[in-house]
């Protein structure tokens, strides 16, 4: 287990997880403001195969996890760390609406603080996401800017959460 909330356990991936994993990432819903668009079979069989295999790499900088209900263990979604300290979840779309976004980016934001000791901690998410716009904006995190993608062409909120020099949290 990598860190709890409440009501959810966060672990590594797992080659087991594939169907609920293929169920999430194969959503046109779910991966709209992601990919733009669900992905194949063998796309999210070289995706888990990825995840899976960043674990044991030395210097690794992207942490994709498993999100389960304490309660009986199923397959929530996934949620990660990746790159400068990002944070960023995906829910099977059957749990959407239920507390888990808030949960797990609170939960996110905890274990980078104090188990990977980052200094801060950013997030961005795409305008029309209203729903993880609501999360980010009733998390720790900080809105910082709002600004045009050209990459992904949509406008973006940015956000971030700096430690004080005290180092205290506000979580």
């Amino acid at each position: 287990m990598i860190f709890q909330t409440t009501r959810l356990k966060i672990r590594n991936l797992e080659y087991s997880d594939f169907p609920a994993f293929h169920e999430m990432q194969s959503n046109p819903k779910v991966m709209r403001y992601t990919t733009g668009r669900p992905l194949s079979e063998k796309e999210n069989r070289e995706s888990l195969g990825k995840c899976i295999s960043s674990y044991a790499k030395p210097g690794n900088r992207f942490w994709v996890w498993a999100i389960e209900k304490k309660l009986d263990g199923a397959f929530v979604g996934t949620c990660a760390i990746v790159y400068d300290n990002e944070i960023g979840y995906r829910f099977l779309e059957k749990y959407w609406g239920k507390g888990y976004g808030k949960e797990i980016s609170d939960g996110l934001i905890k274990y980078a603080l104090e188990e990977m000791k980052a200094k801060k901690i950013i997030a961005y998410v795409d305008v029309e996401n209203i729903a993880s716009v609501k999360i980010l904006d009733r998390s720790a995190l900080k809105f910082e800017k709002e600004y045009f993608n050209e990459k992904e062409k949509c406008t973006e909120r940015f956000y971030k959460f700096e430690k004080n020099k005290s180092g205290k949290l506000d979580i």
